[in-house]
């Protein structure tokens, strides 16, 4: 089966002609929207910069993806997140060999500084996605390895050779962190992003009180006539949990984007009755293990298996389901979607067998011989979000103290968060991987040893080489086999990390919210030009 060649197939099917304004896919998208109204929704945290490619978390694109447009984004209301749509392109084709993808993109498009948008602005913001210079952070570089150049042949074309046919490439384009900045800006200072916000998204922005909320108005000049229905929207933030969801049963906000808990959904639910609107889904998100390479003994693969082997998923999802929002037992990929691994292989992993009391035994035999005394304790940084961090930290720490572990916790501001995890000021710490779209070149890139989110610091060429090959692979089948290789040098083998449990979202809104469809990824569907409020 060729993939790229099934992948030309169909978006050549769909999209050789112009790609008109967005199409309403549920019911709540077919009522007839109305104009008007600001909404207001929680944000469980700020973000540490404003520069959405070196940052990966929801406290950036929660509150900041209404300013930007990308080149491709996921289509707003298929409830799969899998469907790439155009933004800023109009249409593209791919060539016979699949080696050449050519975009067209929207005219009359404006910054909100009121200048044009063009080709140039795309190469610029591509370039320093793909080929950062010296000094700039890209977390996703490592999943474009196969592109070789992004040229702007004239102002409306935008084009991408690549090294090899690569499946993902549609998919990875349709990336909601890959906001386009304007060349001019980048040309002058490739950091001002960082402090500064001006896109073409449907609401300009308006101030960032820290510590208090973010505020976008509407853009009258917008792409897409008609839209942003909203008049404007206001973030506000709020770490606390129990906080947040007083926040929304006192109707002084309508939504938290990323999910609550299945208690909070259940309090919302009783006391608000008809006026609360329940979307849930499963969710390309898991809760992972860093262990410092560079710090002693977690330098030493026999002390990080131990510490996956000690943990009874099976057991932990089904306590854990109930308190917080996590759910199944999984690898590298999401459950039941095309290269997860099936149940009985995934057994055979470090930890993910059944007979609990034979890893532990196994774990204390490792940790013997990696040195390890009895009672030897750590430090385990743990982000400072409510769920599932804090459940799932309290859990790990119980787990490890099964095996004579002495573990202790250390909550880090959530904003703080991922600075600690870049200077890799840990020995081990919860990381977390969230996907927009279920991808192996998405999922796994961060797993390299040049990746800037590879925060274990490993150094592996194995890793590196099935990456590729697995990127490069043309057959399904040939495809899952290098998946599976990688995930179990990477989880068993080498045991570089540790996934803990797949995550389930829950988004409870208020009724009045309409034209916003829950999807796997809590980085989708963030722009805001669908949503609307009923009177």
């Amino acid at each position: 089966m060729r993939i790229w060649r099934t992948w030309t197939l169909a978006l050549l099917a769909l999209t050789l002609g112009a790609l008109g304004p967005l199409a309403a896919g549920d019911a709540s998208a077919q009522d007839k929207p109305r104009s008007g109204g600001e909404l207001i929704f929680v944000v469980p945290s700020e973000p540490p910069s404003y520069d959405a490619h070196q940052e990966e978390t929801f406290g950036v694109i929660h509150p900041m993806a209404p300013h930007y447009s990308t080149l491709l984004r996921v289509d707003p209301f298929d409830k799969t997140g899998t469907k790439p749509v155009g933004d800023l392109a109009e249409s593209w084709t791919i060539s016979k060999d699949g080696l050449t993808y050519t975009f067209k993109l929207r005219q009359g498009v404006k910054f909100h500084d009121g200048s044009l948008m063009t080709s140039k602005d795309v190469k610029a913001s591509y370039d320093k996605i793909i080929f950062p210079p010296a000094g700039v952070k890209s977390l996703r570089k490592s999943t474009y390895q196969g592109v070789e150049a992004v040229e702007a042949p004239d102002p409306s074309t935008i084009r991408f050779r690549l090294k090899w046919p690569e499946a993902s490439l549609l998919l990875n384009l349709a990336s909601p962190w890959n906001w386009i900045y304007k060349a001019d800006i980048l040309a002058k200072d490739m950091q001002w992003y960082a402090k500064n916000v001006m896109g073409t998204g449907p609401f300009k922005f308006v101030e960032h009180v820290k510590g208090s909320h973010w505020v976008g108005k509407k853009n009258p000049d917008y792409w897409d006539k008609g839209k942003p229905y909203l008049d404007g929207y206001r973030a506000i933030f709020i770490s606390s949990s129990s906080a947040q969801v007083a926040a929304v049963r006192g109707e002084r906000a309508m939504i938290q984007f990323r999910s609550f808990s299945p208690p909070e959904r259940d309090s919302l639910v009783q006391a608000l009755g008809p006026k609360i609107t329940v979307q849930e889904s499963s969710w390309d998100c898991v809760l992972m293990v860093a262990m410092n390479h560079e710090k002693k003994p977690f330098d030493d693969k026999r002390v990080r298996r131990a510490l996956s082997l000690a943990l009874d998923r099976y057991e932990g999802s089904k306590a854990l389901s109930k308190i917080t929002f996590v759910k199944d037992v999984a690898g590298v990929q999401v459950p039941g979607t095309p290269y997860a691994t099936p149940p009985e292989e995934l057994a055979k992993l470090a930890g993910y067998g059944r007979d609990i009391n034979a890893n532990r035994a196994e774990a204390k035999r490792l940790l013997r011989e990696g040195g390890v005394p009895e009672g030897f304790s750590f430090t385990f940084r743990n982000r400072g979000i409510p769920h599932p961090y804090e459940p799932l930290g309290i859990w790990l720490i119980d787990q490890w103290r099964q095996i004579g572990l002495s573990v202790k916790q250390e909550i880090i501001e959530a904003s703080a968060y991922h600075p600690m995890l870049k200077r890799g000021d840990f020995e081990v710490a919860m990381d977390f991987q969230c996907g927009f779209i279920v991808e192996p070149d998405l999922d796994l890139g961060r797993f390299l040893s040049t990746s800037d989110a590879n925060y274990g610091r490993h150094k592996d060429t194995v890793i590196d080489e099935l990456y590729l090959k697995q990127a490069r692979a043309t057959d399904l089948e040939e495809r899952k086999r290098y998946v599976r290789a990688f995930e179990k040098r990477l989880l068993d083998e080498e045991a570089h990390v540790m996934y803990t449990l797949q995550w389930n979202r829950i988004i409870p809104h208020s009724s009045r919210v309409k034209g916003f469809t829950i999807t796997p990824s809590h980085y989708l569907n963030n722009q805001l030009d669908t949503v609307w409020l009923s009177e």
